[in-house]
Protein backbone atom coordinates (compact mmCIF):
# COMPACT_ATOMS: atom_id res chain seq x y z
CA UNK A 1 0.00 0.00 0.00
CA UNK A 2 2.99 2.16 1.05
CA UNK A 3 4.70 1.15 -2.37
CA UNK A 4 1.58 2.06 -4.10
CA UNK A 5 1.48 5.50 -2.82
CA UNK A 6 5.18 5.98 -3.12
CA UNK A 7 4.91 5.16 -6.92
CA UNK A 8 2.11 7.44 -7.53
CA UNK A 9 3.42 9.77 -5.96
CA UNK A 10 6.56 9.97 -7.85
CA UNK A 11 4.26 9.89 -10.86
CA UNK A 12 2.45 13.07 -10.10
CA UNK A 13 5.72 14.82 -8.91
CA UNK A 14 7.61 13.89 -12.78
CA UNK A 15 4.26 15.40 -14.45
CA UNK A 16 4.06 18.24 -12.61
CA UNK A 17 7.68 19.22 -13.01
CA UNK A 18 7.28 18.62 -16.89
CA UNK A 19 3.91 20.46 -16.75
CA UNK A 20 6.33 23.90 -14.66
CA UNK A 21 9.07 22.92 -17.60
CA UNK A 22 6.76 23.47 -20.81
CA UNK A 23 5.39 26.71 -18.71
CA UNK A 24 9.08 27.90 -18.27
CA UNK A 25 10.05 27.57 -21.90
CA UNK A 26 6.74 28.87 -23.22
CA UNK A 27 7.71 31.91 -20.81
CA UNK A 28 11.21 32.28 -21.75
CA UNK A 29 10.34 31.53 -25.72
CA UNK A 30 10.48 34.87 -27.69
CA UNK A 31 6.63 35.96 -29.32
CA UNK A 32 6.74 36.48 -32.39
CA UNK A 33 3.91 38.25 -32.22
CA UNK A 34 5.33 41.79 -30.25
CA UNK A 35 8.65 42.60 -30.34
CA UNK A 36 8.90 44.42 -26.46
CA UNK A 37 8.03 40.45 -24.87
CA UNK A 38 10.10 38.58 -26.86
CA UNK A 39 13.59 40.80 -25.50
CA UNK A 40 12.29 40.75 -22.14
CA UNK A 41 12.46 36.76 -22.30
CA UNK A 42 16.07 37.26 -24.01
CA UNK A 43 17.31 39.31 -21.23
CA UNK A 44 17.15 36.32 -18.60
CA UNK A 45 19.01 33.36 -20.92
CA UNK A 46 22.75 33.23 -21.57
CA UNK A 47 24.46 34.15 -24.53
CA UNK A 48 24.89 30.48 -25.82
CA UNK A 49 21.18 29.71 -25.87
CA UNK A 50 20.44 33.31 -27.66
CA UNK A 51 23.30 31.93 -29.94
CA UNK A 52 22.03 28.53 -31.20
CA UNK A 53 18.79 30.25 -31.55
CA UNK A 54 19.72 32.60 -33.82
CA UNK A 55 21.23 30.07 -35.83
CA UNK A 56 18.07 28.33 -37.30
CA UNK A 57 16.50 31.71 -37.25
CA UNK A 58 19.20 33.33 -39.87
CA UNK A 59 18.76 30.35 -42.03
CA UNK A 60 15.70 30.41 -42.14
CA UNK A 61 15.60 34.25 -42.91
CA UNK A 62 17.71 33.62 -45.40
CA UNK A 63 15.10 30.84 -46.98
CA UNK A 64 12.51 33.70 -47.25
CA UNK A 65 14.78 36.18 -48.78
CA UNK A 66 15.86 34.09 -51.45
CA UNK A 67 11.70 33.66 -52.14
CA UNK A 68 10.70 37.19 -51.12
CA UNK A 69 12.03 39.80 -52.97
CA UNK A 70 10.33 42.90 -51.63
CA UNK A 71 8.48 42.42 -48.37
CA UNK A 72 6.05 44.75 -47.48
CA UNK A 73 6.91 46.54 -44.36
CA UNK A 74 4.55 48.81 -42.56
CA UNK A 75 5.38 52.34 -41.12
CA UNK A 76 5.57 51.19 -37.83
CA UNK A 77 8.09 47.72 -38.90
CA UNK A 78 10.22 51.03 -41.19
CA UNK A 79 10.03 53.19 -37.53
CA UNK A 80 10.83 49.97 -34.88
CA UNK A 81 14.15 49.07 -37.59
CA UNK A 82 15.31 52.95 -37.76
CA UNK A 83 15.29 52.98 -33.46
CA UNK A 84 16.72 49.35 -33.48
CA UNK A 85 19.73 50.21 -35.55
CA UNK A 86 20.61 52.90 -33.06
CA UNK A 87 20.93 50.18 -30.41
CA UNK A 88 23.25 47.46 -32.46
CA UNK A 89 27.06 49.15 -33.50
CA UNK A 90 27.10 46.96 -36.84
CA UNK A 91 23.74 47.30 -37.40
CA UNK A 92 24.13 47.07 -41.31
CA UNK A 93 25.62 43.79 -41.07
CA UNK A 94 22.45 42.48 -39.45
CA UNK A 95 19.93 43.55 -42.10
CA UNK A 96 18.58 41.13 -44.51
CA UNK A 97 15.13 42.07 -45.66
CA UNK A 98 16.29 45.71 -46.25
CA UNK A 99 19.53 47.70 -47.57
CA UNK A 100 21.10 50.28 -45.31
CA UNK A 101 20.65 52.92 -47.90
CA UNK A 102 17.09 52.71 -47.48
CA UNK A 103 17.24 52.34 -43.78
CA UNK A 104 19.07 55.58 -43.75
CA UNK A 105 16.38 56.97 -46.87
CA UNK A 106 14.20 55.97 -43.88
CA UNK A 107 15.78 58.10 -41.15
CA UNK A 108 16.07 61.27 -43.18
CA UNK A 109 11.89 60.65 -43.64
CA UNK A 110 11.42 60.27 -40.57
CA UNK A 111 13.77 63.48 -39.53
CA UNK A 112 12.08 66.11 -41.87
CA UNK A 113 8.36 64.69 -40.39
CA UNK A 114 9.88 65.52 -36.85
CA UNK A 115 11.03 69.04 -38.03
CA UNK A 116 7.98 69.56 -40.04
CA UNK A 117 5.58 68.84 -37.44
CA UNK A 118 7.66 71.10 -34.72
CA UNK A 119 8.10 73.95 -36.74
CA UNK A 120 4.30 73.98 -38.25
CA UNK A 121 2.00 76.66 -36.31
CA UNK A 122 -0.88 76.56 -34.01
CA UNK A 123 -2.92 79.02 -35.67
CA UNK A 124 -3.53 79.63 -39.76
CA UNK A 125 -1.82 82.34 -41.41
CA UNK A 126 -4.14 85.11 -42.27
CA UNK A 127 -5.37 85.43 -45.86
CA UNK A 128 -5.02 88.11 -48.41
CA UNK A 129 -7.44 89.59 -50.03
CA UNK A 130 -8.52 88.26 -53.38
CA UNK A 131 -8.03 91.59 -54.85
CA UNK A 132 -4.74 91.94 -53.95
CA UNK A 133 -3.80 88.37 -55.17
CA UNK A 134 -5.09 90.16 -58.66
CA UNK A 135 -2.96 92.92 -58.58
CA UNK A 136 -0.04 91.07 -57.71
CA UNK A 137 -0.43 88.79 -60.96
CA UNK A 138 -1.19 91.79 -62.65
CA UNK A 139 1.99 92.98 -62.01
CA UNK A 140 3.87 89.94 -62.70
CA UNK A 141 1.98 89.42 -65.97
CA UNK A 142 2.40 93.05 -66.96
CA UNK A 143 5.85 93.91 -65.89
CA UNK A 144 8.32 90.68 -66.76
CA UNK A 145 11.93 92.61 -65.35
CA UNK A 146 10.08 92.96 -61.95
CA UNK A 147 11.14 90.78 -59.22
CA UNK A 148 9.88 90.03 -55.98
CA UNK A 149 10.84 92.66 -54.47
CA UNK A 150 9.77 95.26 -56.99
CA UNK A 151 5.93 93.94 -56.45
CA UNK A 152 6.25 93.97 -52.94
CA UNK A 153 7.72 98.33 -53.43
CA UNK A 154 4.91 98.88 -55.38
CA UNK A 155 2.61 97.05 -53.11
CA UNK A 156 3.98 99.38 -50.04
CA UNK A 157 3.45 102.85 -52.13
CA UNK A 158 -0.38 101.47 -52.28
CA UNK A 159 -0.78 100.86 -48.53
CA UNK A 160 -0.64 96.94 -48.97
CA UNK A 161 1.82 95.05 -46.41
CA UNK A 162 2.51 91.43 -47.99
CA UNK A 163 5.36 89.03 -47.46
CA UNK A 164 8.27 88.36 -49.95
CA UNK A 165 6.73 84.17 -49.88
CA UNK A 166 3.63 85.41 -50.49
CA UNK A 167 4.46 87.43 -53.52
CA UNK A 168 6.55 84.45 -55.00
CA UNK A 169 3.38 81.94 -54.54
CA UNK A 170 0.98 84.15 -56.43
CA UNK A 171 3.67 84.95 -58.94
CA UNK A 172 4.34 81.75 -60.44
CA UNK A 173 1.26 80.94 -61.79
CA UNK A 174 1.08 83.84 -64.38
CA UNK A 175 4.72 83.53 -65.18
CA UNK A 176 6.36 80.88 -66.74
CA UNK A 177 9.88 79.60 -65.26
CA UNK A 178 12.52 81.20 -67.61
CA UNK A 179 14.70 79.71 -69.98
CA UNK A 180 18.58 78.21 -68.68
CA UNK A 181 19.85 79.45 -71.95
CA UNK A 182 19.63 82.25 -75.02
CA UNK A 183 16.62 81.13 -77.50
CA UNK A 184 16.82 80.66 -81.14
CA UNK A 185 14.93 83.82 -81.43
CA UNK A 186 17.23 86.02 -79.53
CA UNK A 187 20.08 84.34 -80.57
CA UNK A 188 18.77 85.87 -84.56
CA UNK A 189 17.82 89.22 -83.36
CA UNK A 190 21.21 89.74 -81.90
CA UNK A 191 23.42 88.21 -84.24
CA UNK A 192 21.15 89.28 -87.92
CA UNK A 193 23.93 91.33 -89.48
CA UNK A 194 26.93 88.51 -88.69
CA UNK A 195 24.94 85.19 -90.32
CA UNK A 196 23.87 84.34 -93.64
CA UNK A 197 21.44 81.46 -94.47
CA UNK A 198 21.65 79.27 -97.25
CA UNK A 199 19.24 76.57 -98.77
CA UNK A 200 18.41 74.51 -102.51
CA UNK A 201 15.70 75.24 -104.46
CA UNK A 202 14.75 72.57 -106.99
CA UNK A 203 13.69 73.41 -110.43
CA UNK A 204 12.27 71.84 -112.85
CA UNK A 205 12.65 72.41 -116.65
CA UNK A 206 10.29 72.38 -119.76
CA UNK A 207 12.03 69.00 -120.28
CA UNK A 208 10.84 67.91 -116.68
CA UNK A 209 14.64 67.78 -115.58
CA UNK A 210 15.55 68.95 -112.29
CA UNK A 211 18.01 72.04 -111.72
CA UNK A 212 19.13 73.11 -108.66
CA UNK A 213 19.74 76.43 -107.36
CA UNK A 214 21.31 77.35 -104.49
CA UNK A 215 21.18 80.61 -102.55
CA UNK A 216 23.06 82.63 -100.07
CA UNK A 217 21.00 85.18 -97.72
CA UNK A 218 21.96 87.97 -95.34
CA UNK A 219 19.78 87.57 -92.39
CA UNK A 220 20.06 91.19 -91.33
CA UNK A 221 19.54 92.73 -94.31
CA UNK A 222 17.66 90.33 -96.45
CA UNK A 223 20.03 90.88 -99.33
CA UNK A 224 20.66 87.93 -101.21
CA UNK A 225 24.41 87.24 -101.57
CA UNK A 226 25.00 84.73 -104.37
CA UNK A 227 22.98 82.68 -106.19
CA UNK A 228 24.28 79.54 -107.96
CA UNK A 229 22.62 76.69 -110.68
CA UNK A 230 23.80 73.54 -111.36
CA UNK A 231 22.28 70.02 -111.97
CA UNK A 232 24.83 67.91 -109.97
CA UNK A 233 25.03 69.78 -106.68
CA UNK A 234 28.23 67.89 -105.15
CA UNK A 235 29.92 68.56 -102.12
CA UNK A 236 32.73 69.97 -104.13
CA UNK A 237 30.57 72.58 -106.22
CA UNK A 238 28.92 73.95 -103.16
CA UNK A 239 32.31 74.02 -101.41
CA UNK A 240 33.17 76.23 -104.53
CA UNK A 241 29.87 78.03 -104.35
CA UNK A 242 31.22 79.16 -100.94
CA UNK A 243 34.68 80.14 -101.89
CA UNK A 244 33.31 82.17 -104.62
CA UNK A 245 30.99 84.38 -102.01
CA UNK A 246 33.71 85.13 -99.80
CA UNK A 247 36.67 85.73 -102.15
CA UNK A 248 38.13 88.78 -100.30
CA UNK A 249 37.74 87.82 -97.28
CA UNK A 250 34.20 89.08 -96.22
CA UNK A 251 32.77 86.50 -94.34
CA UNK A 252 30.11 86.49 -91.54
CA UNK A 253 30.30 85.05 -88.26
CA UNK A 254 27.81 82.24 -88.77
CA UNK A 255 25.93 80.31 -91.58
CA UNK A 256 22.91 78.36 -91.23
CA UNK A 257 22.51 75.52 -93.07
CA UNK A 258 20.04 72.55 -93.15
CA UNK A 259 20.88 68.75 -92.41
CA UNK A 260 21.07 68.29 -96.19
CA UNK A 261 23.98 65.85 -97.71
CA UNK A 262 25.10 68.09 -100.18
CA UNK A 263 26.89 69.70 -97.73
CA UNK A 264 30.04 67.59 -96.94
CA UNK A 265 33.29 67.42 -95.41
CA UNK A 266 35.06 70.03 -98.63
CA UNK A 267 32.34 72.59 -97.69
CA UNK A 268 33.31 72.05 -93.74
CA UNK A 269 36.63 72.74 -94.67
CA UNK A 270 36.23 75.87 -96.50
CA UNK A 271 34.05 77.15 -93.84
CA UNK A 272 36.24 76.54 -91.43
CA UNK A 273 39.50 77.92 -93.61
CA UNK A 274 37.28 81.42 -93.65
CA UNK A 275 36.39 81.33 -89.86
CA UNK A 276 33.14 80.88 -90.70
CA UNK A 277 30.86 78.81 -88.12
CA UNK A 278 28.11 76.85 -89.37
CA UNK A 279 25.23 76.68 -87.40
CA UNK A 280 23.17 73.22 -88.51
CA UNK A 281 19.02 73.31 -88.00
CA UNK A 282 17.23 70.57 -86.50
CA UNK A 283 15.63 67.98 -88.35
CA UNK A 284 11.96 69.03 -89.23
CA UNK A 285 12.41 72.41 -88.16
CA UNK A 286 11.68 74.59 -90.93
CA UNK A 287 11.23 77.82 -88.85
CA UNK A 288 15.37 77.68 -87.83
CA UNK A 289 15.69 78.47 -91.05
CA UNK A 290 12.70 80.54 -91.86
CA UNK A 291 14.33 83.68 -93.63
CA UNK A 292 15.84 81.47 -96.30
CA UNK A 293 12.75 79.37 -96.54
CA UNK A 294 10.35 82.64 -97.00
CA UNK A 295 13.05 84.02 -99.40
CA UNK A 296 12.33 80.51 -101.60
CA UNK A 297 9.03 80.81 -101.57
CA UNK A 298 9.40 84.59 -103.01
CA UNK A 299 11.10 83.28 -105.86
CA UNK A 300 8.67 80.69 -106.65
CA UNK A 301 5.30 82.90 -106.24
CA UNK A 302 6.77 85.94 -107.85
CA UNK A 303 8.85 84.49 -110.77
CA UNK A 304 9.14 80.82 -111.15
CA UNK A 305 5.87 80.03 -111.63
CA UNK A 306 5.51 82.17 -114.41
CA UNK A 307 8.07 81.09 -116.55
CA UNK A 308 8.85 78.11 -118.06
CA UNK A 309 12.83 77.29 -117.60
CA UNK A 310 14.76 76.02 -120.68
CA UNK A 311 18.31 75.39 -119.67
CA UNK A 312 20.73 75.87 -116.56
CA UNK A 313 21.77 78.78 -118.58
CA UNK A 314 18.45 80.11 -118.68
CA UNK A 315 17.71 79.51 -115.20
CA UNK A 316 20.82 81.22 -113.88
CA UNK A 317 19.60 84.11 -115.74
CA UNK A 318 16.23 84.51 -114.85
CA UNK A 319 17.52 83.82 -110.98
CA UNK A 320 20.51 86.69 -111.14
CA UNK A 321 18.09 89.23 -112.70
CA UNK A 322 15.65 88.48 -109.99
CA UNK A 323 18.15 88.93 -107.15
CA UNK A 324 18.98 92.06 -108.21
CA UNK A 325 15.25 93.03 -108.61
CA UNK A 326 15.13 91.56 -104.78
CA UNK A 327 18.14 93.82 -103.27
CA UNK A 328 17.61 97.02 -104.89
CA UNK A 329 13.85 97.62 -105.73
CA UNK A 330 11.35 95.31 -103.31
CA UNK A 331 10.29 96.20 -99.78
CA UNK A 332 10.73 93.53 -96.93
CA UNK A 333 7.93 93.47 -93.91
CA UNK A 334 10.75 91.88 -91.83
CA UNK A 335 12.88 95.46 -91.77
CA UNK A 336 10.40 98.25 -92.05
CA UNK A 337 9.33 97.99 -95.83
CA UNK A 338 13.00 98.89 -96.82
CA UNK A 339 14.67 98.10 -99.37
CA UNK A 340 17.62 95.40 -98.49
CA UNK A 341 20.91 97.44 -98.27
CA UNK A 342 24.65 96.18 -97.82
CA UNK A 343 25.38 96.15 -94.35
CA UNK A 344 28.62 95.02 -93.71
CA UNK A 345 28.73 95.08 -89.99
CA UNK A 346 29.22 91.92 -89.26
CA UNK A 347 31.63 91.21 -91.88
CA UNK A 348 35.80 91.35 -91.23
CA UNK A 349 36.64 93.92 -93.73
CA UNK A 350 34.49 96.58 -95.49
CA UNK A 351 33.71 96.22 -99.16
CA UNK A 352 31.93 98.59 -101.36
CA UNK A 353 28.70 97.79 -103.02
CA UNK A 354 28.65 97.91 -106.62
CA UNK A 355 25.51 97.71 -108.67
CA UNK A 356 25.16 98.00 -112.33
CA UNK A 357 23.74 100.19 -114.44
CA UNK A 358 22.90 97.73 -117.11
CA UNK A 359 21.00 95.30 -115.07
CA UNK A 360 17.85 93.98 -117.01
CA UNK A 361 15.34 93.16 -114.88
CA UNK A 362 12.25 94.12 -117.33
CA UNK A 363 10.82 90.09 -116.83
CA UNK A 364 10.34 90.12 -113.25
CA UNK A 365 10.00 93.87 -113.32
CA UNK A 366 6.57 92.57 -115.11
CA UNK A 367 5.01 90.37 -112.78
CA UNK A 368 6.44 91.79 -109.61
CA UNK A 369 5.31 95.61 -109.44
CA UNK A 370 2.94 96.70 -112.16
CA UNK A 371 2.52 94.59 -115.53
CA UNK A 372 4.31 97.32 -117.59
CA UNK A 373 8.02 97.65 -118.03
CA UNK A 374 7.41 101.56 -117.59
CA UNK A 375 7.09 100.66 -113.68
CA UNK A 376 10.62 99.84 -113.37
CA UNK A 377 13.04 102.65 -112.68
CA UNK A 378 16.66 102.23 -112.20
CA UNK A 379 19.82 103.96 -111.55
CA UNK A 380 21.42 104.98 -114.55
CA UNK A 381 18.77 104.85 -116.52
CA UNK A 382 16.91 107.25 -117.86
CA UNK A 383 13.07 108.29 -119.30
CA UNK A 384 12.02 110.57 -121.98
CA UNK A 385 8.87 110.62 -120.60
CA UNK A 386 7.04 109.15 -123.23
CA UNK A 387 7.54 105.76 -122.32
CA UNK A 388 10.69 105.19 -123.52
CA UNK A 389 13.64 104.55 -121.43
CA UNK A 390 17.34 104.92 -122.36
CA UNK A 391 20.80 102.95 -120.96
CA UNK A 392 23.90 105.06 -120.82
CA UNK A 393 25.99 103.30 -123.68
CA UNK A 394 29.44 100.76 -122.46
CA UNK A 395 32.19 103.06 -121.12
Amino acid sequence: MIAIRFDTLIHWGARRFMAASRRVGRWTRPLTSTLVSGTLANVARTKRALVAENAPLRQQLIVLQRQIKRPALTPGDRLRLVLLARLAPTWKTTLLIVQPQTLLRWHRQGYRLFWRARSATARKRPQIAPETVALIQQMARENRLWGTERIRGELLKLGLRVGKRTVQRYMRGVRPPRRSGQTWASFLSAHAHEIWACDFLPVVDVGFRTLHAFFIVELGSRRVVHVGVTRQPTDAWVAQQLRETTPFGITPRFLIRDNDSKFGAQFARVAATTHIEIVRTPFRAPRANAIAERFLGSVRRECLDHLLILSERHLYRVLSAYCRYFNAARPHQGIGQALPKPTWAGTRRSHHWHRSARSRCWAVCIMTISGSPEACEWPGRRSDGNGSHDTPSRR
